[in-house]
């Protein structure tokens, strides 16, 4: 089940990272990028969740 990041909503907060560091990663811009995969991470569903923008989907 992969995860996507809206860049258009992510504000770059950094709480994805904090909570899934093996899938989400801040670039240089600030915003999220999906770095690994969700099948490999108990996390996703918790930063998809907790994001305040909403810009994190997990399919």
């Amino acid at each position: 089940m992969p995860a996507k990041v809206d860049e258009n909503l992510c504000s770059g907060c950094g709480l994805c990272e904090e909570t899934c560091p093996e899938v989400f990663q801040l670039d240089d811009n600030g915003i999220s990028r999906v770095i690994g995969d969700c099948e490999d991470a108990d996390c996703c569903e918790e930063a998809a969740e907790n994001c305040p923008e909403g810009a994190i989907t997990i399919e």
